[in-house]
């Protein structure tokens, strides 16, 4: 089995640095398919039936879109997109992995392995440490920023997606302030946050008297974005009735008042933001498929915090000197304990946790000692860890649903390793009855299958 090892970044000339990634082929083992080989782009690839997926495989029991693959610095990381029938390595059901080189991966009634190339592959790696609002040195962040400096300045449509609190709309901005419109409006809207009944009103506008309320004529952000950019934010939420006019704005650049008989062109360019895995929404029928691929022309991923090497500490500075107007950094004590969390809330947990540190007195800027700052004295000493299972950043009411979920996961999943993943037996054991634990699994995406004594 061949074996990859992270290069140093290397400059080449004056442009950008670049970072060696796996160079791999996707080859089908298995399936209608067998024999077809694919090569896995450093951007990346998607596998399933569509045929706008970089390895088609004709299965039908195979999802549209089923999994995503792409380089990861030295290793290969492979998600399931959702799909219906799962994603199985040596038997056992994945939804997100590392996998090495040589890894056979079954999906449907079709298999396929990862297979190495001779040559080389290469990503490119920004010298910044920063990008418009965006902050972060770590070599994801990086290659994060080498894509968004050729895309910004064009007009081409970005999907950005990532897990909440990554920063989306920072990266939005980021994109418009480094475009030729930074000169035009930035629109955002909240696609979630829309009642179904108003929203092509919102997007398109519509004329006085169209509907009743509607007493006077009035653009929709389409129109109020014109020469700048529009960014669709949530647009995984996005009732699927109106994504048809969606799709028909961003082919024709026209839009269409709600009672208006004519279309007018718009010079907009669109930047769209989900946390929900479109690739996902496909299968399950609740987006478009020409829609999704017609909104990620350019797709990129804002990484979560846990997978920023050192990102923690310079977040974490950056913050303390915006609230405090202090330049002198963190103590490195304090820094060292925000380091150890996972923050599942990622930037946006971050930040709001150095703003009650700064306002419980318990971030200070370093004085040579590495002293750990004393916890507030009317606070009690939470036992080793804690921290890590209580979302202490989330209000209570979150804070309990989120601590609720991860409790019934662990005692469903233990229940059912307990009683060999029989789901009667774990039901009458729990003290409940099989169809609420049923219901319960399929909720917490539980299966007995994958919890047996064999696993």
């Amino acid at each position: 089995m061949s074996e990859f090892v992270l290069d140093e970044t290397r400059k080449v000339g004056r442009g950008p640095s670049q970072l060696r990634v796996p160079s791999v082929d996707l080859v089908v083992l298995e399936g209608p398919a067998r024999g077809a080989r694919a090569h896995l782009p450093a951007t990346g690839a998607k596998v399933g039936s569509a045929p706008t997926c970089t390895l088609v495989l004709a299965d039908p029991t195979v999802s549209r879109v089923h999994l995503e693959i792409r380089a990861l610095g030295s290793a290969l990381r492979l998600r399931d997109a959702g799909s219906t029938n799962g994603t199985y390595i040596g038997g056992v059901r994945i939804h997100e992995a590392d996998i090495p080189v040589g890894t056979v991966v079954r999906l449907g009634g079709s298999a396929f392995r990862v297979d190495a190339r001779e040559d080389n592959t290469f990503v490119a790696i920004s010298e910044r440490t920063e990008l418009g609002e965006l902050v972060g040195a770590s070599l994801e962040m990086r290659a994060l920023y080498a894509v968004l400096e050729r895309v910004a300045p064009t007009d081409t449509t970005v999907l950005v997606q990532g897990e909440t609190g990554t920063g989306k709309d920072v990266a939005a901005r980021s994109i418009h302030a480094l475009s030729s419109r930074s000169a035009g409006p930035f629109v955002p809207i909240d696609c979630g946050a829309i009642p179904e009944h108003l929203f092509e009103s919102e997007l398109f506008g519509h004329l006085r008297g169209a509907f009743t309320g509607a007493v006077s004529n009035r653009k929709g952000v389409f129109e109020e974005a014109a020469g700048g950019t529009l960014f669709l934010d949530e647009i995984g939420e996005m009732p699927l009735s109106l994504q048809p006019k969606l799709l028909r704005a961003l082919e024709t650049r026209t839009v269409r008042r709600v009672g208006a008989s004519t279309a007018v062109p718009v010079d907009v360019r669109v930047v769209a933001a989900t946390n929900r895995s479109l690739a996902k929404c496909v299968n399950d029928g609740t987006f478009r498929e020409d829609l999704y691929y017609r909104l990620a022309v350019v797709e990129v991923a804002i990484p979560p915090l846990r997978d920023r090497e050192g990102d923690v500490a310079i977040l974490a500075n950056r913050f303390f000197e915006r609230l405090t107007g202090q330049k002198a950094p963190l103590d490195p004590a304090f820094v060292a304990q925000l380091a150890a969390r996972s923050w599942p809330g990622n930037v946006r947990e971050l930040r709001n946790f150095i703003e009650r540190a700064v306002a419980m007195g318990q971030a200070r800027p370093s004085t040579g000692a590495s002293v750990a700052p004393p916890p507030p004295t009317s606070a009690p000493v939470l036992p080793p860890g804690a921290e890590s299972i209580v979302p202490l950043s989330l209000p209570l009411k979150e804070a309990r649903e989120a601590w609720t979920r991860e409790f019934e996961r662990i005692y469903v999943e233990a229940m059912l390793r307990k009683t060999g993943g029989n789901v009667t037996r774990a039901a009458e054991a729990a003290g409940v009855s099989r169809r609420f634990l049923q219901r319960l699994c399929a909720r917490l995406g539980v299966r007995a299958a994958d919890l047996d004594d064999d696993e």
